[in-house]
């Protein structure tokens, strides 16, 4: 079984670990932090590096994946996403054997899909997103890369979402909507 390195290992390390350990495809090799000093083993998983060590980790490892959530700006996600594309690793889509993925559906590299998402067919998620527990993304739906549509968001058939974007949890799309920027919880777009 191939390891994988987790970037990040705040609450959002912690829902992907339980998905990678579901999916059973990937062994956690340990999580990289910013820095070691407040650091703390997540779920049993070690820390076993800095941001910095990500070149010298990369001799050792293939596969990556960004492990820190995103609320309020995507910059940090696109930042390590960025970085470990420089270094070379493999960043892989992640997702929970309970989500449903149309094969007609595409997935970028270094998405996560959280358990009981549905990402139906025709639906276009981009590089580096977060797809939420029981999120829908609906029929020729469109998310760019570096979103996160929230826990329990409908996005409805041909709704657009663009790059770095946020959409807040029970967040609910008419059809055919364009979403751009910080979508609020529970908001009703129309």
């Amino acid at each position: 079984m191939e390891k994988i390195l987790l970037i990040g290992g705040g609450g959002h390390a912690k829902s992907v670990i339980d998905v990678i350990e579901q999916e059973g495809r990937f062994e956690i090799a340990g999580i990289v932090e910013k820095f070691i000093g407040e650091s703390h083993s997540v779920l049993d998983y070690e820390i076993i590096g800095t941001d910095d060590e990500l070149p010298c980790l990369r001799e050792h490892y293939d596969y990556a994946i960004v492990t820190v959530g995103q609320i309020e700006s995507a910059k940090l996600r696109i930042k390590l996403y960025t970085r470990l594309k420089e270094l070379g690793f493999n960043l892989p889509a992640v997702i929970s054997p309970l989500a449903y993925i149309s094969k007609h559906a595409t997935l970028g590299e270094g998405t996560v899909v959280m358990h009981h998402a549905l990402v139906n067919a025709g639906a276009k998620v981009g590089n580096n997103c977060i797809i939420n527990s029981k999120a829908l993304v609906e029929h020729d739906a469109v998310v760019e890369s570096h979103c996160h549509i929230s826990t329990g968001a409908i996005l409805n058939g041909d709704v657009y979402v663009k790059e770095k974007s946020f959409v807040g949890s029970g967040v609910t799309t008419k059809q055919g909507a364009l979403l751009e920027g910080f979508i609020k919880a529970g908001s009703i777009i129309k």
